[in-house]
């Protein structure tokens, strides 16, 4: 059976070895908001020495920028990391697209960013009507005709 505690407002959840941390049903974050999953995420890793990580995305439609790269810092650590039920409106954000892979229909796992298959291309221009900084300056006049 899985273990739950609230620890800052946020309910972890200890599934097959993943310390899961959802943050309810807020569907934009903020600043205080990532400090806190910040927060919360160096406890579990230096202080309760979890190797496994995973965020439960359900309800979120909005994340700072700074998320996607405090989690890419853990990684760097060794920690493995996962993102739950994510929307589409985030998993068709370009870093999600290129740093994730689904090892289900509603878990996916961060990696290099490398193609997991030589000969493999990243899609750049996902099926999104969200434009990016990032996709903007891979256009070029010909792709705007």
């Amino acid at each position: 059976m899985a273990e739950r505690k609230n620890t800052h407002g946020l309910t972890l959840q200890t599934v097959q070895g993943v310390t899961i941390v959802d943050i309810g049903d807020m569907e934009i974050w903020d600043g205080a908001d990532l400090s806190l999953i910040r927060d919360t995420l160096t406890n579990l890793v230096k202080k309760d020495r979890c190797r496994s990580i995973g965020i439960q995305m359900q309800c979120v439609k909005y994340i700072p920028s700074g998320f996607f790269g405090m989690l890419y810092d853990w990684f760097e650590q060794g920690i493995s990391v996962r993102l739950y039920d994510p929307q589409p409106r985030v998993s068709n954000m370009l870093w999600f697209r290129k740093f994730f892979v689904p090892q289900s229909d509603e878990c996916f796992l961060l990696h290099t960013g490398e193609p997991l298959v030589e000969g493999e291309e990243w899609d750049q221009f996902p099926e999104s009507t969200e434009v990016s900084v990032e996709m903007l300056e891979h256009l070029t006049v010909e792709h705007v005709r």
